[in-house]
């Protein structure tokens, strides 16, 4: 009996895209003995749609078409040789295989087979450029130092036996008068598929070794700036602790213009020493994926890596945190000072208020002399108006004495006139509240 089917669901929308990555760039079926040609060409802003139908042409010349919009990868057999395009974020890789006896190893390379308009035709710079000779080994290895003499050039060999014993690669991690290096593989007993995955790897750690020592001359130029920083922030920080109040504005535009240049320089360089930790760590992945055994008195290429690049990384590493840890300090001055400032302005506006208060109760003494003075003046004119009042009343015929009627309204008046201010002051006083 069938099981009940399903119910019916909506897929994520890259849920195909995302199943599909664990199977990106798989390695290739190699079998020895074959030549090939390996090149990593820097290229972070590279047009991919040229990138694409570069390759393209380069199919289309051997009577394959290329379909579809540009991909991360892809893998070609064009007769004579097999191509293998591979995009990451900075740089693009091309391997270059032929397959079958090429004679003697690098006495024929794989990037003869290539148009060399073509070649030349590629965008980017090159990063890493190796030839790579893969050969059957059924017996004995082959004395080191005369492998070093005939395709090396004499140069100490950095050698290990590969896959638990199934392969030997050798190289010397030199680049030749005609811009390429060279790795020699001779082939015990792995598999196609197992041999494609080694000479990933193998090439994969020459590759992302040289994209990591990227951020090293970044870090060796950051490390005088730093310096300087450092200096800067010693001194102003050291003018600080004795600093006048009338010191602080031009303190803090210091300070703040120290702390614009450490950001601007972080901001320019956080992607290098990031990206340079991320390609360690594959180049250190890399090699413990090798399964490497020693051959007597050669460097392994997890010696000779660790050796030559931990200290670059460290370096690089350093000068990461260095930089960090300046700019939390210059941050931390930054508050410190900017606290000070904002206290000096508090002193100054309550010194402000102070002299506003005074002022105030200057001009309350002021308005309350010349209260008393509009009250003098009223009660005169009143006591004028008073007077003629009773002139007026006596010339009519009344008897009135107009010089003491005049005498009696004055205090009459100033009282009133007096109340009539102090009550129109508490209405003013009720209305504040």
């Amino acid at each position: 009996m069938n099981a009940a089917a399903p119910p019916l669901l909506t897929d994520h929308p890259l849920r195909a895209a995302l199943n599909d990555e664990v199977h990106a760039r798989p390695p290739e079926a190699l079998t020895a003995p074959l030549a090939a040609s390996f090149l990593a060409l820097y290229a972070p802003d590279g047009d991919r749609a040229l990138e694409w139908a570069h390759l393209a042409a380069l199919a289309a010349r051997h009577g394959v078409r290329v379909e579809g919009p540009p991909r991360s990868h892809l893998s070609l057999d064009l007769g004579p040789f097999r191509v293998r395009f591979e995009r990451h974020s900075e740089f693009a890789r091309y391997k270059f295989i032929v397959s079958g006896d090429t004679g003697a190893p690098f006495e024929h390379v794989a990037l003869e087979r290539v148009p060399a308009d073509w070649v030349a035709g590629l965008g980017g710079r090159v990063m890493v450029a190796t030839h790579i000779a893969i050969q059957k080994l059924a017996g004995p290895l082959p004395d080191p130092d005369g492998l070093a003499t005939r395709h090396f050039d004499g140069h100490a060999l950095i050698a290990a036996e590969v896959g638990e014993g199934a392969a030997v690669a050798m190289t010397d991690f030199r680049v030749r008068p005609d811009g390429f290096g060279r790795l020699l593989i001779f082939d015990r007993t792995l598999t196609p598929r197992q041999m494609g995955r080694m000479l990933q790897r193998l090439l994969e750690i020459d590759a992302y070794r040289m994209m990591a020592l990227l951020a090293l001359p970044v870090a060796r130029e950051l490390a005088p700036f730093l310096a300087t920083c450092e200096a800067e922030l010693k001194a102003i920080t050291s003018a600080l602790t004795g600093a006048r109040e009338a010191d602080e504005p031009a303190l803090l535009e210091r300070l703040t213009h120290l702390e614009a240049s450490i950001e601007s320089r972080i901001a320019g360089n956080d992607f290098r020493f990031s990206a340079a930790a991320a390609y360690y760590g594959l180049v250190q992945q890399r090699i413990g994926e090798l399964r490497e055994a020693r051959i007597a008195g050669l460097q392994t290429f997890r010696e000779f890596i660790e050796r030559r690049l931990a200290p670059a990384m460290n370096t690089c590493r350093t000068m990461d945190r260095r930089q960090e840890s300046l700019s939390t300090r210059a941050a931390r001055a930054n508050e410190l000072l900017a606290t000070r400032v904002d206290i000096s302005h508090e002193r100054q506006n309550q010194r402000l208020l102070e002299s506003m208060d005074n002022r105030a109760s200057l001009q309350l003494r002021l308005q309350t002399t010349v209260e008393g003075l509009s009250v003098a003046a009223v009660t005169y004119y009143a006591a004028g108006l008073v007077g003629y009042l009773a002139k007026a009343l006596k010339a009519a015929g009344l008897h009135v004495d107009a010089e003491l009627a005049v005498g009696i309204s004055i205090p009459i008046i100033a009282a009133v006139t007096a109340l009539g201010v102090s009550r129109v002051h508490r209405m003013v006083a009720r209305s504040g509240h």
